[in-house]
């Protein structure tokens, strides 16, 4: 991912926003809050016909040392590219860089409704580990979480 990526890496993360299935959020942050959200390693871009359609980042689960290396992940795909192979493309990438960088856990918190994110995420060896009943809101409805997790072979063992 470039700086000059940005601008479609927030269009895209507008389109996931607008689906109700992908995060919490309401509205798109300014670059330097999604930046800042970030790691600076292991945000990807898949580019197809000389266009970003899809993107991949980890954001740090917390600031305390232990969890050093577990990382939350974010993948979204663009709609009109959605079910043609760019997440498959992007997560084995993103695994294959965070083990590189260290990471032995990355988790992702899937809306259950959200059924091909959860099955990329299974094809790449996650797990779901709980449900979080609940755990927020969106236009004053409630929604759960599934949380996944997938555990590194070779990372911080």
């Amino acid at each position: 991912m470039y700086e000059g990526d940005r601008e479609a890496v927030l269009r895209i993360f507008e389109a996931g926003i607008h689906t109700h299935q992908a995060t919490f959020e309401q509205v798109v942050p300014d670059w330097e809050v999604w930046d800042r959200n970030h790691r600076q390693d292991c945000r990807l871009v898949a580019v197809l016909e000389d266009k970003v359609v899809g993107w991949a980042a980890l954001s740090g689960v917390s600031e305390r040392c232990v969890y050093a290396g577990v990382a939350e992940v974010s993948i979204y795909i663009h709609p009109e590219w959605q079910g043609k192979g760019v997440g498959g493309r992007l997560m084995e990438k993103l695994v294959a860089e965070s083990e590189t960088a260290g990471i032995w856990t990355l988790q992702a918190g899937i809306f259950p409704e959200n059924m091909s994110s959860i099955k990329l995420h299974e094809k790449y060896g996650f797990r779901i580990v709980g449900i979080r009943e609940r755990i927020g809101k969106i236009e004053e409805m409630w929604l759960n979480v599934i949380l996944m997790e997938r555990r590194s072979k070779v990372a911080g063992v």
